[in-house]
């Protein structure tokens, strides 16, 4: 019988999925490994193309994004799909997938809630659902640390076992958890498949979300009265957790982090750029009204990053996964002026 600890799935009396497998009372059976394909979803991002570029040397892989793939390496084949139609089935049907990773999260702020749920949610449910009846040995989620949520009473490093309270203030960050509980009880349910859920830091690179956008600000806004710690993570850092993450045996959930944490003002000195303070009941007033005119893309709740802690304890990835950063704080930073499409 499930139980909830700290508002997630469990089946062992609170302790959450690690690498050990749960009870079967059958034991799975096990498919040769290093033959069959791995199928990315979300393939067309930033993060997703170096996935592909990492993967497609060693293994086949399938990329699957409904956005165009021009600059795809030649021996990858794109499928345009839909996660949410059943075209995405028959990839499953054709040829045996090995490994799924699952970057396909759509983060935009300003597509509405219900576009959000019915493609996080619906089509992540639509995956798991052929990752079951097709029997995919490998699952790799790529959730996120935001989960946790910045809160003014967060312990100094959350574990796995922390509450997902993202969604308290934040509504866009809902989705994402009901999508990192929804990989926690498929865990439970089909043991048969290895599922690995990983809680990346703020992501910095060439990507275009939250935190690197905020850093690429040519003046960058702080709040009165808070200098909080930080965590960021390279983007290349990321693909090499869902590299040891893909390695058989592993499963169960791991924050990821980065170089170790600074404050915020030392990140901004690093950037070299300069820096405003305004009161924290001022920048919201003056972010709700430049969304409103989408003059900004940064919905006020961002602003609790740069108030509250949000800092992970990455020390389980690190031992039983293996992975630890490659690239330095500085370079960290740095990437977020470089190289950006």
């Amino acid at each position: 019988m499930n139980t909830r600890t700290n508002g997630q799935v469990s089946t062992d009396g609170g302790r959450l999925p690690r690498s050990e497998p749960p009870p079967s009372s059958q034991k799975p059976a096990v498919r040769p490994r290093g033959e069959g394909t791995i199928l990315v979803t979300g393939a067309c991002g930033r993060l997703g193309k170096q996935v592909v570029r990492m993967l497609h040397r060693e293994r086949t892989v399938v990329g699957v994004d409904r956005r165009p793939f021009p600059d795809k390496p030649k021996d990858v084949r794109h499928e345009q799909v839909d996660i949410r139609r059943k075209k995405l089935k028959d990839i499953f049907r054709s040829e045996p997938i090995e490994a799924v990773v699952h970057l396909g999260i759509m983060h935009n702020p300003r597509v509405s809630q219900a576009e959000h749920h019915s493609w996080n949610v619906a089509g992540f449910q639509k995956l798991l659902e052929y990752v079951a009846q097709f029997d995919v040995p490998k699952l790799v989620v790529l959730s996120s640390a935001n989960v946790y949520g910045p809160q003014p009473d967060n312990a100094q490093f959350l574990t796995e076992e922390a509450p997902l309270l993202g969604g308290a203030r934040f509504g866009e960050i809902r989705d994402l958890i009901e999508v990192d509980m929804l990989a926690q009880s498929f865990f439970w349910k089909h043991p048969e498949t290895e599922t690995v859920i990983l809680r990346p830091v703020h992501i910095l690179g060439g990507v275009h979300n939250a935190a690197s956008n905020f850093l690429r600000l040519p003046t960058i806004p702080t709040l009165l009265g808070f200098d909080p710690m930080v965590q960021v993570i390279h983007e290349t850092d990321v693909v090499r957790a869902i590299r040891c993450a893909l390695a058989p045996g592993k499963r169960g959930i791991y924050n990821i982090a980065g170089p170790d944490p600074l404050p915020l003002s030392r990140a901004i000195k690093i950037l070299r750029r300069p820096s405003i303070p305004v009161p924290y009941s001022l920048g919201k007033v003056v972010l709700k009204r430049l969304w409103s005119f989408r003059l900004t893309t940064f919905p006020a709740p961002e602003l609790d990053h740069i108030r509250y802690v949000c800092m992970v304890d990455d020390s389980r990835a690190r031992a039983e996964l293996g992975y630890a950063p490659q690239v330095s704080i500085e370079d960290t930073l740095k990437s977020v002026d470089a190289d950006v499409r």
